[in-house]
């Protein structure tokens, strides 16, 4: 099927193809690698079976002496044949789990077997959580119907349900946990200089799961504007979430974050602010810029802050410019840095994708293809669920200077002699906003001042000759 991104503009529009309908993914429940860091008094069950245990001990490094703030709950036979009791089990794990940490909420991870042997996960918690008196969130992330990313949106969504209703009068002064972050460690005089006059708005949540750093830069540009953050969901505490009432406005900083868009606007009754993501100098831009047309403010400075960043790593552009991305799709920001590349210079051959919602994404897309015009270049082919034979057999064909892959086909595609780039890493990388520009390109461009660094060593010829063979 062919979506116009742009009106009246049918020959050149956005073209989205559809293949297998599977996704080629990392699972879902890696979501609890960033979550239980990020939300600091949480707790994280994830249940299902050794499979899973096995996958985020070897996911997220997990050492011997380590104390994380997550568990499995394992599933044995006699679970899977329905022969125990679901409810006593997992009351005897969260009362442990009370009594040896005492978070401020426990959430339930359901995966593929919870799905398959149809476990009530949504129907137990309510009645679980009054007994033991510590709230339980359930979300679901099972590969069966969720991409990598994903986990979190189905996370987020929950505790979306879980935001308060009302506001407290001290939090029109302070603010909750933002203002505190922003004003930590700042000199007297140096705050009274930096203190920004804001504007009159009505009160502006983001979502999406950001390292503390990367909360206070994006904070900050937003204050540059006149523009007061009320609450990041996640808090950095679960008892921290954010007050959402009717009429709020809220503004995503992640593309896969689309369930999460939808439980704010139909339960919450929230207005959702359409802008495309902030990553890279483009994108921060449009991201402000957008939210600043809501609130009816003129953007100061943003014009010449963005061409300031591009000027400082003109060293790692130069190495993308006139070269070409394939993306064989995994974590659900490839439209974003596929956005990101072209105006690098890059020309993006393919865009695979696990999931499109073309709704959340819609301002986006509408950036890439403006982006494409303004660089002069094809507009990229979009493969949403790809099948990735169909893309191996299309690389081959392209031979693209650098794909962005999963883990599963890299070392392969590295033996025929094509550059790849994980895209787990620009998952767990801090690349939101102006300032993390550099680190986004280290990830970007690190294949290809590999492959530089390497060629006096007779490694091009060496690779060649084992890929004809």
């Amino acid at each position: 099927m062919t979506v116009a991104a742009q009106p009246n503009a049918q020959p050149n529009a956005l073209n989205f193809e559809c293949e297998t309908g599977n996704y080629h993914t990392f699972c879902p429940i890696s979501c609890v690698a960033w979550l239980y860091q990020k939300i600091e008094d949480s707790f994280f069950l994830v249940i299902g079976t050794k499979t899973c245990g096995y996958f985020l001990q070897n996911a997220m490094g997990v050492m011997i002496f380590a104390e994380p703030r997550y568990a499995m709950a394992e599933l044995e036979e006699g679970d899977v044949s329905a022969q125990l009791n679901d409810y006593e089990e997992l009351k005897r794990l969260c009362q442990q789990i009370k009594r040896d940490r005492n978070p401020s909420v426990i959430v339930w991870i359901g995966t593929c077997t919870t799905e398959i042997i149809k476990m009530d996960l949504e129907g137990l918690a309510p009645k679980l959580e009054a007994e033991i008196g510590i709230p339980i969130v359930t979300a679901r992330a099972n590969g069966l119907d969720y991409a990598f990313t994903q986990g979190e949106d189905t996370v987020l969504a929950a505790m979306a349900q879980r935001c308060p209703s009302q506001r407290v009068e001290s939090e029109k002064t302070e603010r909750n946990a933002i203002k505190r972050l922003l004003d930590f460690g700042r000199k007297a005089e140096e705050e009274e200089t930096a203190t920004t006059e804001y504007v009159d708005h009505p009160p502006l949540t983001l979502f999406g799961s950001l390292p503390d750093p990367v909360v206070t830069q994006l904070s900050l540009e937003l204050k540059k504007q006149g523009i007061q953050v009320s609450g990041m969901l996640p808090a950095k505490r679960y008892t921290e979430l954010p007050p959402l009432v009717e009429g709020d406005y809220v503004c995503g900083v992640n593309p896969f974050l689309s369930r999460t868009a939808t439980t704010l606007m139909r339960r919450r009754k929230c207005k959702l602010i359409g802008a495309p993501f902030p990553i890279g100098p483009d994108g921060t831009r449009a991201w402000v810029e957008k939210i600043c047309s809501v609130f009816g403010i003129e953007p100061k400075g943003l014009e010449e802050r963005e061409q300031m960043i591009w000027q400082s790593v003109e060293e790692y552009v130069a190495l993308l410019r006139g070269k070409s991305v394939f993306f064989m799709g995994d974590n659900l920001l490839e439209i974003s840095l596929a956005r990101f590349l072209t105006r690098c210079g890059m020309t993006v051959q393919e865009i695979g994708i696990p999931y499109m919602d073309k709704r959340y994404q819609k301002a986006e897309l509408d950036f890439l293809a403006k982006t494409c015009d303004e660089m002069g270049v094809p507009y990229p082919r979009i493969v949403e669920k790809p099948d990735n034979y169909n893309q191996l057999q299309r690389i081959k064909e392209l031979n693209p200077d650098l794909v962005i892959t999963g883990m599963a086909h890299a070392n392969p595609l590295e033996a025929r002699g094509i550059s790849t780039k994980w895209s787990v890493e620009f998952t767990f990388a801090q690349i939101h906003g102006f300032a993390n520009t550099r680190d986004l390109l280290e990830l970007a461009t690190r294949p290809l001042r590999r492959n530089d660094n390497l060629k006096h060593l007779g490694w091009e010829t060496l690779v060649q000759e084992d890929a004809q063979v």
